[in-house]
């Protein structure tokens, strides 16, 4: 790395697309940010925003037939601002991987050891890691002098005891294949409880927190003094709470039932609890927004979904706090956690015992800062913290490079 090199291309591959954010370090800005959507098809599209120079965003459409393609066209895109892949001040990039099992417990730069071991994960992450894997390559191969770091969604969950990670399942069994709670959202988890520290003017160290993320995929943590000590999902991101399209926990005998009574294989019942259930098997509708119009509306359907939702959300944090002992703050945080008020409010709603309460009028303000949403008299401070999983991965590979 020069002297000069302070930025960080961060790229999350996925099956069919690749987002992307350009930052610098120095500050922490971001410089460029985008998206490649539905890569391999004839509509395929790139969405890029200029954020360095205040531009508009750029949007073009057209067949973009691989992984490499796609990222030839973000190169183009970032080139075009001046911002281009083969610029000295581009010190690293940064990849998220889903999984990186117990082996990978912090950043790692990327070598052929590293991505044998991401492959040899693939079994547990089948819908991720291989997406993860074609990005590296694909990076290695435009820019193979330059550092590839991979920061793993499961790492943060790592610290979690054996009573809370392992199955109670025959312990050679588990062994041989791997099967344990490992987590997700990792990135997410660990900034996200930072920043409630931070915003309660404690050190993580000093702070027990319970972390939402919810979004279309969901999970809740507890974290104590800044290491994660139990969290909703598990060998795969299905457990846990009610998410868009996936169920959450479910009596793992469904399975046995559904082969038995209707026949259904292993891969249908797995599209069937990761794809076609959760708030989209209930009602027909994973977005919030519409399920909170549909209720106002008075749909009967979409109300029992919400509070499905809710109550599974509710048991966790119920959970948590006997697992933490004490808590000092619950925070909300992604897509549903940022911006559905009614989501906060009715999650903690009858919860006042607990320490737990949310003042309407904080609740009601939208905003892209930390806030707390609790009244002053509430002994355990609700939180909104706006995630940022790209500028987590981007302070990871950085220190890892700089070091």
């Amino acid at each position: 790395m020069t002297a000069t090199a302070s930025r960080v291309l961060v790229l999350n591959s996925g099956s069919s697309s690749v987002k992307y954010q350009l930052l610098d370090m120095t500050d922490g800005s971001r410089l460029a940010a985008g998206l490649v959507e539905r890569i391999g098809e004839e509509t395929s599209r790139l969405t890029h925003h200029p954020l360095a120079n205040g531009g508009e965003a750029r949007e073009t459409e057209g067949p973009i037939a691989d992984h490499e393609s796609a990222l030839k066209a973000v190169a183009d895109e970032l080139s075009a601002d001046g911002l281009g892949l083969d610029s000295p001040e581009l010190a690293a990039i940064g990849h998220r991987v889903v999984h990186g099992g117990l082996k990978f417990t912090v950043p790692t730069v990327i070598d052929d050891v590293v991505l044998k071991e991401i492959e040899r994960l693939i079994p547990v992450a089948p819908l991720h890691n291989p997406a993860n894997i074609t990005g590296i390559r694909t990076a290695q191969r435009l820019r193979p002098d330059l550092p590839q770091v991979a920061v793993f969604d499961t790492a943060f969950h790592t610290t979690m005891p054996e009573y809370a990670a392992r199955y109670a399942i025959d312990v050679e069994t588990a062994d041989a294949h791997r099967i344990r709670r490992y987590g997700f959202h990792g990135t997410s988890h660990a900034y996200v409880s930072r920043k409630t520290a931070a915003l309660l003017g404690k050190d993580p160290s000093e702070v027990n927190v319970i972390v939402l993320h919810l979004g279309n995929g969901a999970s809740a943590s507890a974290v104590a003094g800044g290491r994660c000590v139990d969290t909703s999902m598990g060998l795969t991101p299905l457990e846990g709470l009610v998410m868009g399209t996936r169920s959450g926990d479910i009596d793992p005998a469904v399975t046995f039932h559904l082969k038995r009574v209707a026949g259904m294989s292993a891969d249908e019942t797995d599209e069937l609890l990761n794809k076609k259930s959760g708030l989209v098997g209930l009602c027909g509708d994973n977005d919030m927004r519409e399920i909170r119009r549909r209720i106002d509306a008075g749909d009967a359907r979409a109300k029992l979904a919400f509070d499905i939702y809710i109550h599974r959300l509710k048991k966790y944090i119920g959970a948590y706090c006997a697992v933490l002992g004490r808590v000092d703050a619950v925070a909300f945080t992604a897509g549903v956690g940022e911006n559905a008020a009614p989501v906060r409010e009715a999650a903690v709603a009858g919860l006042e015992e607990m320490g737990l309460a949310v003042d309407a009028s904080l609740n009601a303000v939208r905003s892209a800062e930390p806030r707390l949403i609790s009244p002053e008299y509430a002994r355990v401070a609700v939180a909104v913290v706006p995630t940022d999983e790209e500028l987590e991965i981007a302070q990871q590979t950085y220190a890892l490079v700089s070091a």
